[in-house]
């Protein structure tokens, strides 16, 4: 089985590299030398590299950055997006999806597109832009609906679907059209199409991850490529399942983190997420094709070309957690076309970009079996030899790793001592030690490249987190409605008695009525807010149920309003698994239970393997002096230039800093207004080179805020 599932693919891939050889007089296609002075796409470019060529701040005068202007929102909290500038106009996503156009000299708003009464709950890491001649639109996600606008004017475009819109849930099975769907991540564009990026739920009755493009100019849709196969699709036999593509049980396998794609050759890049539900594959048995994997498909017409998988069977929630990068590297003094990802491990792996051939090898490594009743986990998973984790392993941790500023520090033994530190040890009755955790190594922010020299520079976490599955409480008939739709959807997270896990970012929800109404409660329960995702799918019943359970009271299966649960008893139903949380290892002060560095960042050569440098990223406040080097948590990605900088916000500490890109040595820092989880961009404009991000807060404990503040040199 084995030999069936990887080394006939490595053979089809060897051969296509000949074959790709032979066509081409054995010499590479070296696409050419562009020039990146813009940042008209979601992270600069079309391959994500984060990077510009732009010149006039250099490692002399970069001390020099004042802020040049700052736009205040009229909302405030979490704004993870990273701008567009076109035209001398940028283009921004508030807290609350309100779209707005700057002057990109003044930070003077122009327009603005949103609901000036609703208020959307939701993060948006940005937008998309395309033109042709004269029509330039920029297009935007809200709820399940993508929008085309003016980019002139802000207005909706009513030739474009719906009078502006569609419902991106138009290309799925009816089956699905309820469910819940939005996108986070800026879609991307090829010609005249835009390929969408979507966050689904990640458990029980997941709508299916289907990889859908539109036309931009009218919303059809285009072409789909089914993540779950169907019938007679390749990939159908990896999932024991034979309906899992239209179950009321498994679902997702979603692209949600973005895409790049490679114009010159036609060939669209897109990680993709795990199954649902995550942490427990008893209904959804096999490697699951195609589930965590890096597809390559024809951006024209949705074939698919390659594909790797990262984690089979992935019982972990180890998506890919941001976009890939396109890149040059160097073999055998020549220039290849490469293909680099990123991930939740702490790995980077690195591909032909035309065949898909790794570039290093990678190893099937033998792993852990699971102890739950129906699940199988995959007896490997492939592990790139090169280059080494950009963060440390759970297995490879000691005792001597735990916290030396804990207060607790023999607590936090206990606990580390008493969990499973394997690799991928599986999600179990008894604690499983995630290291790295749950968000990742490598984050939604992505890493930045220079697309000719073949170095990829990545930011990462090191959080421990506590992996643990219990079984489910039984439901019976007798089971209040509210209850029984609380511990449904909401148990794993807010916890049995509605404290949540505060600390890992997961807040209470008792005395709930005391700081909110139920209007804003009930629009979350639907649309999602931050890392929780919303159930549009709930009925008109459960969802006013679940809103009585959570100000105290309860709905009985007769209707009847009262305190308590039903006493007459039913036979429960049969119980299953259920993860018990998303719950960070920390100590009494709620500091990371482990030793430093908790965030770091580092300079990979990738023509090579090896590293360049690794630096800690981002101070602890909290201690003092001894914070001083210690690592931050950090959300966003980095951005580059071809003379030598590398700027990043992203840290819990709330600094933006620029760093000498060939050494790591910093060379500048500026406290912001509030803590930027979020990509910068550069651009500029007359003759000026600015750098913007956003800084929304609200993430980590940190203060929200609400502007866009961009930065350059007083005198050019």
């Amino acid at each position: 089985m084995l030999f069936k599932k990887f080394i006939i693919p490595l053979l089809f891939l060897t051969l296509a590299t000949l074959v790709f050889q032979s066509c081409n007089n054995s010499e590479e296609k070296v696409p050419p030398k562009k020039e990146h002075t813009t940042w008209s796409s979601y992270l600069g470019d079309p391959g994500r590299s984060h990077y510009s060529t732009l010149s006039q701040i250099t490692k002399e005068n970069a001390k020099e950055l004042k802020v040049a202007w700052s736009y205040e929102a009229a909302d405030w909290g979490q704004m993870q997006m990273n701008p567009l500038v076109v035209d001398s106009i940028l283009y921004g996503v508030t807290a609350a999806l309100r779209v707005v156009a700057l002057n990109s000299e003044s930070g003077k708003e122009i327009w603005q597109f949103g609901d000036s009464v609703k208020v959307w709950h939701s993060t948006s890491r940005g937008l998309s832009y395309w033109e042709k001649g004269k029509d330039k639109r920029i297009l935007v996600t809200r709820g399940p609906d993508l929008f085309a606008l003016n980019a002139l004017t802000g207005k909706p475009i009513p030739s474009f679907g719906d009078n502006g819109k569609i419902d991106m849930r138009s290309g799925m099975l009816e089956s699905a059209k309820e469910k819940f769907v939005i996108s986070n991540t800026p879609g991307t564009i090829y010609k005249d199409i835009i390929v969408m990026p979507l966050r689904l739920s990640e458990g029980v009755g997941a709508a299916p991850g289907d990889v859908m493009a539109f036309n931009v100019i009218t919303g059809k849709l285009e072409w789909v490529f089914h993540t779950i196969p169907h019938p007679g699709e390749e990939g159908y036999e990896t999932w024991e399942n034979k309906n899992a593509y239209k179950s009321d049980v498994v679902g997702a396998a979603n692209n949600w983190a973005g895409m790049a794609v490679d114009e010159e050759a036609g060939i669209i890049y897109i990680p993709t997420g795990s199954a649902a539900p995550d942490f427990y594959g008893g209904d959804r048995l096999g490697s699951n094709l195609y589930a965590n994997c890096l597809l390559a498909l024809d951006a024209n017409s949705g074939e698919r070309l390659w594909h790797f998988q990262f984690t089979h069977h992935d019982i972990w929630d180890r998506d890919p957690p941001a976009p890939p990068n396109l890149l040059m590297v160097e073999r055998d003094g020549k220039k290849i076309p490469a293909v680099a990802q990123v991930t939740k491990q702490g790995y980077v792996y690195v591909f032909h970009r035309i065949t898909g051939a790794p570039l290093f090898d990678i190893e099937e490594v033998p792993v852990p079996s699971s102890t739950l009743v129906g699940e199988k986990a995959w007896p490997t998973q492939p592990i790139p030899v090169m280059p080494k984790p950009f963060a440390r392993q759970s297995q490879d941790l000691t005792d001597a790793d735990i916290s030396p500023f804990a207060e607790n520090k023999d607590e936090l033994l206990e606990l580390y001592n008493s969990a499973d530190k394997r690799q991928y040890a599986p999600p179990a009755l008894s604690p499983v030690f995630l290291f790295p955790g749950y968000d990742g190594a490598a984050e939604w922010g992505g890493a930045a490249t220079d697309p000719e020299d073949g170095i990829l520079y990545v930011n990462a976490n090191e959080m421990a987190w506590n992996l643990q599955v219990g079984l489910e409480d039984g439901i019976s008939e007798a089971t209040p409605i509210g209850k029984a739709t609380y511990q449904k959807y909401c148990i794993s997270c807010h916890q049995a008695d509605r404290k949540g896990l505060v600390a890992s970012g997961y807040p209470s929800l008792l005395d709930l009525q005391l700081r909110k109404e139920k209007d804003e409660v009930a629009a979350i329960i639907v649309q999602g807010k931050g890392m929780m995702t919303g159930f549009p799918q709930l009925k008109k019943e459960e969802k006013e149920a679940l809103l009585s359970f959570l100000w105290g009271q309860e709905v009985q299966p007769n209707g009847i309003e009262k305190e308590g649960i039903a006493t007459n008893q039913t036979e429960p139903q049969k119980k299953g698994y259920k993860h018990t949380g998303y719950d960070k290892f920390l100590d009494n002060n709620g500091l990371p239970g482990i030793s430093p560095p908790w965030g770091t960042m580092h300079a990979i050569d990738l023509n090579t393997g090896e590293y360049i440098w690794s630096i800690p990223l981002g101070d602890t406040p909290e201690l003092g002096e001894k914070g001083k080097g210690t690592g931050t948590e950090n959300y966003g990605g980095p951005v580059v230039t071809e003379n030598g900088l590398l700027f990043i916000g992203a840290t819990r500490d709330g600094y933006f800093r620029v760093f000498d890109k060939h050494t790591g040595e910093i060379l500048w820092e500026y406290k912001l207004p509030a803590a930027a989880f979020a990509t910068p961009a550069m651009y500029e404009v007359n003759g000026k080179q600015y750098i913007a991000i956003a800084c929304g807060g609200e993430k980590l404990g940190t203060e929200k805020g609400n502007q866009i503040v961009a930065f350059a040199l007083e005198t050019p």
